[in-house]
């Protein structure tokens, strides 16, 4: 039996234009788009329509799982917790950052990751979810036992991103000491002597492990077809490296010299959407705003809050001369959703999947009144 819907009245924002008008859903698919108002369907009152929001990196499924520290939610609740706030946010597919390679920081044991995403497949069968969640895996290049960890996601489906990360202090996100002191030694009330030992420590390792470890799962993502990301780059050397694995995605590059070159080579260039929102990286890195000024800005993330993924590109468009709301609505639609070969998905035309956002906004923070997946209404 065909199931249809009918929007009107709404300004739905396509790859290239607003378009004041009508959009048709049948049996879960964008069947017709249309100019002016349509007598039939549901009025949208002049609302935005916007594809769902895709997201490539979030760390919000861990804040759920682990609340406190030494404290471990049941997965299932901490999954649906998370989802609701993804949902209600505009994201209709999220990839679900969980972290591989053990250190100090984290506490998380060795098959924790593998149980959570035991738990998203379960969910997922039991109809438990209301956006489609995919799997990011943060790959501590610089760790020891990473590669034993990835081993327990050899067979995983789920598994479409990883991106390979060394936070060793003294380059990529630590250029520079003042942060990484902030970060490790005044916020764990380390003695001057203790946090020499750390930094030390984190140096060893990641000049034993990270260039092999790069190597091995670079060509192991290669092999299995998964997307590879590179993270914090911080200069041309860094970008060749990323270039040579095959890299798609450039998340969070810390210098615009990186950024330029990541964009040049054909990567997307990703930043977080916190950063738009707040004006600044919050470690004292480069401005996302300064790389959609230059023109190499391709994909904002939520990062560690979901809501700034709807509200960044507003602000963006707000902001910056030249860059209208189309355009950057494809930060966080179009673009990400090619950049990992989602091609079903991302955009308001004929033949896309019904996954949808009914946005309000006048001015400030827009508002998510309702949002759909697959045609489904699911916030």
């Amino acid at each position: 039996m065909t199931t249809e819907m009918i929007l009107s009245n709404a300004r739905l924002v396509l790859e290239d234009r607003i378009l004041s008008g009508s959009l048709v859903v049948r049996n879960g698919v964008i069947a017709e788009i249309g100019e002016g108002n349509s007598a039939k369907g549901v009025d949208m009152d002049g609302d935005y329509i916007l594809p769902g929001l895709v997201e490539l990196h979030t760390d919000h499924l861990e804040s759920h799982y682990s609340p406190r520290p030494g404290v471990r939610w049941n997965a299932i609740s901490a999954i649906q917790s998370h989802d609701a706030q993804i949902a209600s946010s505009g994201i209709t597919t999220v990839f679900d950052c969980l972290r591989l390679g053990s250190d100090e920081d984290d506490g998380f044991k060795m098959g924790e990751m593998r149980a959570i995403a035991d738990a998203l497949a379960q969910a997922r069968a039991e109809n438990r979810l209301r956006a489609d969640h995919l799997i990011h895996l943060r790959c501590e290049v610089s760790a020891s036992d990473v590669l034993e960890h990835f081993s327990d996601f050899a067979t995983d489906s789920q598994v479409r991103l990883a991106s390979l990360m060394d936070h060793a202090p003294g380059q990529r996100q630590f250029q520079t000491m003042e942060q990484y002191t902030l970060y490790y030694k005044t916020k764990r009330g380390l003695s001057d002597e203790a946090f020499a030992h750390f930094v030390q420590r984190r140096q060893d390792a990641s000049a034993r492990y990270s260039d092999a470890h790069r190597t091995v799962l670079a060509s192991a993502c290669a092999e299995r077809g998964i997307t590879v990301a590179s993270h914090d780059d911080a200069t041309l050397d860094h970008v060749a490296e990323a270039v040579g694995f095959g890299v798609r995605l450039a998340e969070f590059p810390t210098s615009l010299e990186a950024a330029e070159a990541s964009h040049e080579a054909g990567m997307s260039v990703l930043m977080g959407a916190p950063n738009v929102v707040r004006g600044g990286s919050h470690s004292g890195n480069i401005a996302a705003s300064d790389l959609a000024r230059a023109g190499v800005l391709d994909v904002l993330s939520s990062d560690y809050v979901p809501f700034s993924l709807i509200q960044a590109p507003f602000v963006l468009a707000d902001e910056i001369d030249g860059l209208d709301l189309a355009t950057a609505i494809r930060l966080v639609t179009a673009t990400p959703a090619k950049t990992v070969g989602l091609d079903d998905r991302g955009s308001l035309a004929p033949g896309k999947r019904a996954d949808l956002v009914r946005v309000r906004r006048e001015t400030g923070v827009p508002i998510v009144r309702e949002v759909w997946r697959q045609g489904e209404r699911v916030a």
